[in-house]
């Protein structure tokens, strides 16, 4: 739960080096230039924080090369990573069954979290007007606490354009509930919805 934390600048300059031995041209080609080791930290560490695995290196490294000459907002790398690591991702909550159970968020709600998302010099984020916060938050609430009489853990699917933003909303709230967007589900798995998040 904590791995983030302990990913620093030395840590992740270890995994560079170690990468580096059997994929020297990938690593010259993504650092220091176009990224900095604060920057691959950033990203591996955003990954670590939703429990997605690091160990692909070379996937993840690959990925960062090819999208980092486009922008160099880590939040927006990160998210083409997860993409990248659809298979891995994918297994990682289907546990062998062909099927994946998922909330999903309706459209409604996915637009009113789009028109909030604020963007700066900094990159971008969410501001969304309390109240609306509020009721996504209880529809969530009463979603997961819906499914879990049946058993399953919940796990809340979104489009890729808002996902980042809805894991914004829901990190201090539901910190243990994965969300995935439909670029990170591999095509071969099977999506049941068994509820979906929405507002009046």
């Amino acid at each position: 739960a904590n791995a983030h934390d302990l990913l620093g600048r030395q840590e992740t300059k270890q995994l560079i080096d170690h990468l580096r031995e059997t994929h020297a041209i990938l690593v010259e080609e993504l650092t220091p230039n176009p990224l900095s080791i604060g920057e691959i930290q950033k990203v591996l560490s955003r990954l670590l924080r939703e429990n997605v695995s690091v160990r692909n290196l070379t996937i993840i490294f690959e990925t960062l090369a090819d999208y980092s000459k486009l922008t160099s907002d880590t939040d927006i790398l990160t998210e083409y990573v997860r993409q990248a690591l659809a298979r891995q991702i994918t297994s990682q909550y289907v546990n062998g069954q062909t099927s994946l159970k998922v909330i999903t968020v309706s459209g409604k709600v996915e637009k009113l979290v789009a028109d909030s998302i604020q963007q700066t010099d900094h990159g971008n984020y969410l501001a969304m007007d309390p109240n609306d916060s509020q009721l996504v938050l209880e529809a969530i609430a009463r979603e997961v606490e819906r499914i879990s009489y049946m058993e399953q853990s919940p796990l809340i699917l979104c489009s890729p354009a808002v996902r980042m933003y809805v894991r914004q909303l829901t990190e201090r709230y539901f910190p243990q509930i994965p969300i995935l967007s439909y670029n990170e589900l591999d095509a071969s798995v099977e999506i049941q919805s068994v509820g979906v998040v929405n507002v009046e």
